[in-house]
């Protein structure tokens, strides 16, 4: 069995369908503050069966325990966490002690019980860096002042610290870029909320008439100044975290870190990209600086190279299946199904 921590998320939810369709028992823990139990409703549908979920706060150590007491967890796949690197720096004692105690306290309960096969999804924003070949052998920018960057920097340092105390510990740290999509036939997707923190939800509402416009930030030291990221399918990730679970299986003792990403391109290409899919103009106005007054990251793309060559991976899906598979969901959603 494998516990998904933050299982009811985006992301995670998406782990746990892929896992039970490659027939793996799943348990999922959320406290449900970015998630609601309607995707749990959802996966039960889907799968056709009962999925077990338990909802609390993985930095209660105790409640935990408990969790790995009753269950016969093999592995854990931890997703949870705060995850946007603009509102980290309105939120610092949130997400130092929402990222940082989340992952003492799982370490904490997994050296307990014995289970010491890990996952941790991280993202490419750790490095610090600006680039777009980003790789694994590239030391972080610790200095970089971005409370979220600095959080997952941190989590590494202790995962690392952690494993050296024990052969047993097979880790690995996968830095996503920016996940998007949604499942096959729309079956499940991103909920996206009034006020979205990412680019692509926020493009959709305006596709949708939902939204005005986009603020489109234009200081980049880029060719068209705007900020360029990798994007990457769902489902692209959760096939890199079955080929991850593999690759742990015939491990001894092992902490890894793989880059897991996919094409890289300027929002203002990106935009024009979700444009066509969706057939609707994405209206966009120049963001006032004032309203963005912290370090931005002009590139963020990775070389994923390792990951091909170890884990067996590389991503298939296209930025327009990307655009369609999101949008598709959303419109489903906007009806009501």
């Amino acid at each position: 069995m494998i516990l998904v921590t933050g299982g009811l998320g985006f992301i995670g939810s998406h782990i746990a369908l892929s896992l039970m369709a490659h027939g793996q028992e799943v348990i999922i823990v959320d406290n449900l503050s970015n998630a609601n139990l309607q995707t749990l409703e959802r996966l039960e549908y889907i799968s056709g069966r009962y999925v077990p979920f338990v909802k609390i706060d993985i930095r209660n150590t105790p409640a935990l325990n408990k969790v790995f007491e009753q269950y016969s967890i093999d592995a854990v796949i931890h997703a949870a966490g705060f995850k946007s690197i603009e509102e980290s720096v309105l939120k610092p004692l949130e997400y130092y002690n929402d990222n940082v105690s989340c992952i003492m306290s799982l370490l904490r309960a997994m050296q307990r019980t014995g289970v010491r096969t890990l996952i941790h999804l991280s993202s490419l924003a750790v490095y610090g860096q600006s680039s777009l070949t980003l790789s694994e052998d590239m030391p972080f920018h610790y200095a970089y002042p971005n409370p979220y960057i600095k959080s997952q920097q941190m989590i590494e340092e202790i995962i690392r610290d952690t494993a050296i105390t024990d052969s047993e510990w097979k880790i690995a740290i996968l830095r996503l870029s920016n996940i998007a999509g949604a499942f096959e036939h729309a079956v499940l997707g991103e909920f996206i909320a009034p006020l979205p923190k990412n680019i692509i939800p926020l493009a959709l509402q305006v596709a949708a008439k939902q939204r005005d416009y986009v603020e489109l930030r234009q200081q980049a030291q880029t060719a068209d100044h705007t900020v360029e990221r990798s994007f990457l399918h769902v489902l692209d990730a959760c096939d890199a975290i079955m080929a991850t679970l593999h690759w742990l299986s015939t491990q001894q003792s092992v902490c890894e870190a793989f880059n897991i990403a996919g094409q890289s391109l300027s929002i203002r290409r990106l935009l024009k990209e979700i444009s066509a899919v969706t057939q609707s103009e994405i209206k966009t106005v120049d963001a006032p600086f004032y309203a963005y007054a912290y370090a931005e990251l002009d590139q963020l793309g990775a070389s994923t190279e390792k990951a091909q060559q170890q884990l067996k991976w590389q991503p298939t899906r296209p930025l327009n299946k990307i655009i369609e598979d999101a949008w598709r969901f959303y419109q489903q959603t906007l009806h009501g199904r």
